[in-house]
């Protein structure tokens, strides 16, 4: 029911240069098999290797697909939703990610430094979508999320990342045994 009236996406996608995954996010059933999904991601990259998406965000249709695609250096950004879906939304989730990972990397946007940073980077994802339902596009807001590294005891678990948890779990069993 919800995803009937909210604006979803299919996937985002981080490729190199040459076309080969950097971080991969599939929230859609359209491509079952990592092969399915592996020819996707070629022909996505075949499409746009010849536009030159580094200033602004370019649209390309696939597959009844939307595909919403930017580049820096030697990395490509795409984020796809269904063929009704708003290109201007989906263009806000990927300046949203394009930007929260420039942020993260602090300006540094290269593959190489992508893939050092690469739980930053997923973690990021999993900032902007949920499912599929878009959860937040300020890239301050995601980069602020993910960055956090101060572990904050009097937090629920269920809003800590794993390594907060695991931090909060280990501060609780410290003060137990010094008791």
């Amino acid at each position: 029911m919800v995803k009937d009236t909210c604006p979803s996406i299919k996937n985002i996608l981080l490729l190199d240069s040459e076309g080969k995954r950097v971080a991969v996010k599939y929230y859609s059933n359209d491509w079952p098999t990592n092969s399915a999904k592996e020819a996707f991601e070629k022909a996505v990259f075949t499409k746009t290797q010849k536009t030159n998406a580094r200033t602004e965000a370019e649209i390309a249709m696939l597959e009844g697909n939307v595909i919403v695609y930017k580049f820096v250096q030697d990395l490509h950004f795409f984020v796809t939703g269904g063929e009704d879906e708003n290109e201007l939304i989906l263009a806000t989730v990927l300046q949203g990610f394009f930007d929260a990972v420039g942020l993260l990397l602090r300006g540094n946007v290269d593959k190489k430094e992508a893939l050092e940073n690469l739980d930053l980077i997923l973690l990021c994802l999993d900032e902007i979508v949920d499912g599929g339902i878009i959860l937040e596009t300020d890239a301050n807001v995601i980069a602020g999320k993910v960055a956090s590294h101060s572990v904050d005891v009097g937090a629920p678990l269920s809003e800590q990342t794993i390594s907060q948890a695991l931090a909060t779990a280990r501060e609780h069993l410290t003060r137990s045994l010094l008791k």
